[in-house]
């Protein structure tokens, strides 16, 4: 017959705690070296992909720049520059045929108030749009002002700016005395 009999002075310590304790810590550690681990190799291949699309920007963007000198200096030669120019006088030309003068007249003539008349136009075309330089002559300053309202109101001007006003001269042409005021404006044509 066996009798458990414990003849230690002191009692048994079981580590168990200790050990489930220290195996957790251990795991998490792990996890987390793992997840960090991960986190810098996903990390490093986005700065890798980042490098190789900046390199690849920087090269195409050195091919252009060498383009654009390749163009500048062809363009830059005495014979194209003139041909450049010869080509922008023309287009310069075919804009102002294209320029419809009857629809013009016809829209000025509806919001031109009696006592109103025109003494000259100067068009000139701004980077696709028609500006007027119109000089009129009124015979007293409801017609002038019934004209500056008439244009504002108008869908067919825009822009309206009195430049000038002030008394017919010698070189204004025309009937002088009939002409109390002459006003000088700038608007810009929408229909052109």
């Amino acid at each position: 017959m066996k009798v458990r009999l414990n003849l230690a002075t002191k009692a048994l310590e079981t580590h168990r705690r200790f050990l489930v304790g220290a195996g957790l810590a251990a795991f998490f550690a792990g996890s987390a070296f793992l997840g960090l681990g991960w986190h810098v190799y996903s990390a490093r291949r986005a700065d890798a992909e980042l490098r190789a699309r900046t390199e690849r920007t920087r090269l195409e963007m050195a091919k252009l720049e060498s383009q654009r000198k390749d163009l500048e200096r062809y363009f830059g030669q005495k014979d194209i520059a003139e041909l450049h120019d010869r080509a922008a006088f023309i287009n310069t030309i075919l804009d102002a045929r294209g320029f419809n003068w009857t629809l013009m007249f016809m829209d000025l003539e509806h919001v031109l108030p009696g006592g109103v008349r025109v003494i000259s136009i100067e068009p000139k075309q701004v980077s696709g749009r028609v500006e007027l330089k119109l000089t009129v002559g009124t015979i007293n300053d409801e017609a002038e002002l019934k004209f500056e309202h008439a244009l504002e109101e108008s869908k067919a001007f825009t822009e309206v700016r009195i430049q000038h006003v002030g008394t017919p001269s010698a070189g204004q042409g025309g009937n002088q005395s009939a002409d109390q005021k002459v006003v000088q404006l700038t608007t810009v044509y929408s229909r052109s």
